[in-house]
């Protein structure tokens, strides 16, 4: 599948600390440790409907991960999944009246055109499940071998499921009890009440052919991938076991990136699918929860077409941290148009105070947990500055542009 357009990334003279993240599964913040090619698998969309904040918010926090990596001197080895079969694509289309894969690949394309405007780093692989699926029958291949798998009693749908306990450590990344983990999985695309299945929380492999559904041959019986499995193949066979960083939204610790990781780790006993589970906190609007349900989204569309700058967007975003579910208002908006026209009139003076220290801080909040709104109130400080105050240095408004564009993904 093809990825959206690259971005010109500014190198900037100097270093910052290295970089640490909030890890779920140790509950801690601590050291991301890559080698020379730093990796990170971020699961992508279910193209049914537009990019909404929520999604923005996500990817736009695995482009700071991207960006200080880079700052840091890595190569990096991104890769993303798109869910191009699924049940809320089908569903999207059939109500729409249209194909399936029409809906899905021009819903792609919508997001790569979002993720472009907002100048998100774009993956060097960039998978779909439709092309994964030969990746996803072998590894299901493999976990009915290990007997981490099994085929429900069904003569007519003989679905594959994980077993729940086909790892000592399940659940070690959420963290949650068993109470959490049955509710969660049911209002999250989980089938608790799936006849045949070993314990509720069993999760679908693969499902078996259904009339009007889209199928693939697999020697165990024709079907579709699941959900988890899908993002789990993707990543092995793209980046290997033990990558540095799973990334996605809060609501993706249970039950997908719980699963997606306990597929690799069945066949990988005692060690962990990923070093580091960092995920992003929510976005909602005006007081309540941002959601397809309520009707409430902010697409990103919708406001670049009402000519937001995607860089007010981005400042929006950031002026809370990655971690938190925040709230989008037109306030938060209002306030990250203001600070973008504040940094890029002081960008464009032919002088300023100089801007090493501030770059130094700018990177040293970055590098703590992406700590944006202390990052942020830096560059206001010295954009303040420098409009109130002047300053000599003739080189420290590229230097500081050079820097906001680099780190924080903002052209001044």
């Amino acid at each position: 599948m093809q990825s959206w357009s690259d971005t010109a990334v500014p190198t900037i003279p100097g270093a910052g600390p290295p970089l640490r993240l909030y890890d779920t599964a140790d509950r801690r913040i601590r050291p991301v440790t890559p080698g020379a090619t730093a990796t990170m698998y971020v699961c992508g969309i279910t193209p049914y409907d537009a990019t909404h904040l929520g999604h923005a918010a996500t990817y736009l926090t695995f482009d700071l991960v991207n960006r200080l990596w880079r700052d840091a001197g890595h190569e990096v080895h991104y890769v993303q999944n798109v869910t191009d079969v699924d049940d809320p694509l089908f569903e999207r289309a059939d109500r729409d009246g249209i194909d399936w894969r029409e809906l899905g690949s021009r819903e792609v394309e919508l997001f790569r055109a979002d993720m472009s405007a907002l100048r998100v780093l774009p993956p060097r692989e960039y998978i779909g499940a439709v092309e994964s699926v030969d990746e996803v029958v072998e590894l299901v291949e493999k976990l009915l071998a290990a007997g981490a798998a099994y085929v429900v009693e069904d003569d007519e749908y003989p679905d594959v499921y994980f077993r729940a306990d086909a790892t000592e450590q399940f659940g070690y990344e959420s963290g949650y009890d068993r109470a959490t983990m049955e509710r969660l999985f049911a209002e999250r695309g989980g089938d608790p009440d799936r006849p045949g299945k070993r314990d509720i929380i069993d999760a679908l492999l693969w499902r078996a052919a259904r009339p009007g559904e889209p199928s693939w041959p697999a020697p165990f019986g024709e079907g579709r991938p699941g959900w988890h499995i899908e993002c789990a193949a993707i990543a092995l066979n793209r980046i290997g076991f033990g990558f540095d960083v799973q990334g996605g939204g809060s609501d993706l610790i249970y039950p997908h990136h719980e699963y997606s990781a306990a597929h690799g780790e069945a066949l990988e006993t005692g060690r962990r699918f990923a070093r580091h589970f960092v995920h992003a906190g929510l976005i909602g609007l005006d007081g309540e929860k941002m959601s397809k349900s309520r009707g409430n989204l902010v697409l990103v569309s919708t406001l670049r077409r009402g000519g937001t700058d995607p860089a007010a967007i981005r400042l929006g975003l950031f002026s809370g941290h990655y971690r938190a579910d925040r709230m989008w208002t037109a306030e938060v908006l209002t306030a990250a148009e203001r600070r973008l026209d504040l940094w890029r009139r002081a960008a464009a003076l032919p002088s300023a105070p100089a801007a090493e220290d501030t770059v130094a801080r700018l990177r040293q909040h970055l590098s703590d947990d992406l700590d944006t709104p202390k990052a942020i109130a830096a560059v206001d400080s010295w954009a303040s500055q420098a409009l109130n105050y002047g300053g000599e240095d003739v080189s420290a408004p590229g230097t500081l542009a050079a820097a906001v564009d680099a780190l924080l993904g903002v052209r001044l």
